[in-house]
């Protein structure tokens, strides 16, 4: 039996939260969402996740307003994170953080650097350099030090193995 997804018995705003970020996949999503991803299958492809979690993960960050929906000129619906969604950033960035300092090798973490000034993120989400606090779009993704041996090729994580600006849609090949 699945437990509920919601808390009704919590009077309280990380509960609450919980509700809409807090089941697996959901989290990723937002951050695959930051990182420019938009197609269903890209998405999919990138993390791995059952086509129908997807769908119902989509759906309901899609009802509680943290994506949007558009039908592409392609005739596909694509996603792309909301005022809402891209203000779950310090909490992506907390936990990427987090995961770097605890279960992550220093050559395995990918810097993040403030296209303002080129400065790097600091922990608490601040830039080395300049000492402002850049939102998602403001900052450049780059690749990991050190590649692991079995390298995906999905076209996100090709995407990412090269510098890229947060929010802006993963390039895609005619073909693609």
């Amino acid at each position: 039996m699945a437990l509920p997804r919601e808390y009704t018995s919590e009077d309280c705003p990380v509960a609450r939260a919980l509700e809409i970020v807090g089941e697996r996949w959901t989290l990723l999503i937002v951050r695959d969402a930051l990182y420019g991803v938009s197609r269903f299958s890209d998405f999919r492809d990138h993390l791995g996740i059952p086509r129908a979690v997807l769908t119902d993960r989509l759906n309901l960050l899609v009802e509680n307003g943290i994506l949007a929906r558009v039908t592409a000129a392609s005739g596909r619906d694509e996603y792309s994170l909301t005022a809402k969604g891209e203000g779950l950033w310090p909490a992506v960035w907390s936990l990427i953080t987090w995961g770097n300092e605890h279960y992550v090798s220093e050559d395995g973490c990918r810097p993040f650097t403030h296209v303002g000034c080129g400065g790097t993120l600091a922990a608490d989400g601040r830039c080395e350099s300049c000492g402002t606090r850049p939102q998602p779009g403001e900052l450049t993704l780059h690749p990991r030090a050190k590649t692991s041996p079995a390298r995906k090729t999905d076209p996100v994580s090709q995407a990412l193995s090269v510098p890229h600006r947060l929010l802006t849609p993963i390039a895609r090949t005619p073909a693609q």
